[in-house]
């Protein structure tokens, strides 16, 4: 990702991030939605197994997480500067190059999983993280110890393989960074392998024995939203741009753009495709075969192959 390049050092090192900044404080926010079952898990790895179904990463299937904790972690700023006098701070949640996990591992957020990610004892890895920097001193909270042990689910569960070492994962690999961040063609050797993954993957968390501790939110902004789970590959790939645009408002899907939404499920299509042929994904395949963008065509291309 070009913008973590960009900043050089300054992602590991706050004060030049931010001039003035001597304690960052860390906050996580939960984010299943109030009603997700007790066996979540399972029924989101049953999802997986309906090929004709879009599978659309947990986090992202209500409000954008972007707004909701950063409008909160605002508020708190503004809280904290008006029982200490003037404050000198700035908020972050996924907007700069922050090294969030490594933060909140070493505030006792949680520990890092083999998977890479923040773990919680009591909330498992299923919440944002956020970030408050400030220009004043305040205790240091200690880290905790890792509660991995010799388990390695995540790892193996991976459909990538992209976890290529215990807290190592290749990005490029990875299925999250692919729908999402990646803006060119999706390798053709990985592409079998995504599944009806649309947008983001969450394997790694699913098979996780600790997020049987995830917590529910209690905020209606991470409520599902009802074109963004139990829909068909077909019916989201017949969304104009307009439709798109309407139906991804205030949700972070929209910032990957209408154009990245068909290639993802231009893929899934096509590996729906493998397991049985089915006149109706074809007809749909076969109405963006001439889209405007080379993008979309190539992936569409690949699919009817």
């Amino acid at each position: 990702m070009a913008y973590m390049a960009a900043h050089g050092l300054k992602r590991a090192r706050p004060a030049e991030l931010v001039s003035g900044t001597v304690s960052v404080i860390t906050a996580r926010m939960d984010y299943l939605s109030a009603a997700t079952p007790t066996d979540w898990q399972a029924v989101e790895f049953a999802r997986l197994q309906q090929r004709d179904e879009a599978i659309v990463s947990l986090y992202a299937r209500g409000r954008d997480y972007h707004k909701v904790l950063r409008s909160r972690l605002q508020r708190l700023s503004e809280r904290i500067s008006a029982e200490l006098g003037p404050l000198g701070y700035r908020v972050f949640t996924d907007s700069a190059p922050v090294l969030e996990a490594e933060l909140g591992s070493r505030s006792g957020q949680g520990w890092r999983g083999k998977h890479t990610l923040l773990l919680n004892r009591e909330a498992g890895s299923m919440f944002f993280l956020g970030e408050i920097f400030v220009d004043v001193t305040l205790p240091a909270t200690d880290p905790v110890t890792g509660h991995c042990g010799t388990c390695s689910a995540c790892m193996t569960v991976c459909p990538t393989q992209a976890i290529v070492a215990p807290q190592q994962l290749d990005a490029r690999r990875c299925i999250s960074y692919l729908t999402i961040e990646h803006a060119g063609a999706i390798p053709l050797e990985l592409r079998p392998l995504i599944g009806n993954r649309i947008y983001g993957c969450d394997d790694c968390q699913l098979i996780c024995p600790w997020n049987k501790f995830a917590q529910r939110s209690a905020l209606p902004d991470f409520d599902a939203r009802a074109g963004l789970v139990g829909n068909s590959l077909v019916r989201l790939f017949g969304w104009s741009e307009a439709e798109f645009l309407r139906q991804t408002e205030g949700s972070p899907i929209r910032r990957i753009g209408h154009e990245r939404w068909l290639r993802n499920i231009a893929v899934a299509l096509g590996n729906a495709l493998r397991v049985a042929p089915d006149p109706e994904l074809v007809r749909a395949l076969g109405l963006r075969a001439e889209h405007p963008s080379a993008l979309v065509r190539e992936h569409v291309a690949w699919a009817l192959r």
